[in-house]
């Protein structure tokens, strides 16, 4: 469920939120290991499990926020 207020967040918060998704990509894309990249990106592995999952599915965009800064 996606918040209305973005979860609380400040959109410079919302924005790192997005760079640290976009930097899952590209580990996933170069055959990264959940626990590797749930190290080095500071997340839980069940964040970048569902994260791939997403990927997997709807791509690069899919990952992408809702909300666009204006």
């Amino acid at each position: 469920m996606r918040y209305p207020d973005g979860g609380g967040l400040t959109a410079e918060q919302r924005k790192r939120r997005e760079e640290v998704r976009m930097r899952a990509v590209d580990l996933f894309k170069e055959g990264g290991e959940v626990p590797c990249i749930a190290r080095e990106l500071r997340v839980s592995e069940k964040s970048v499990y569902q994260w791939r999952r997403t990927w997997r599915t709807g791509g690069r965009e899919a990952l992408c926020s809702i909300e666009r800064d204006q």
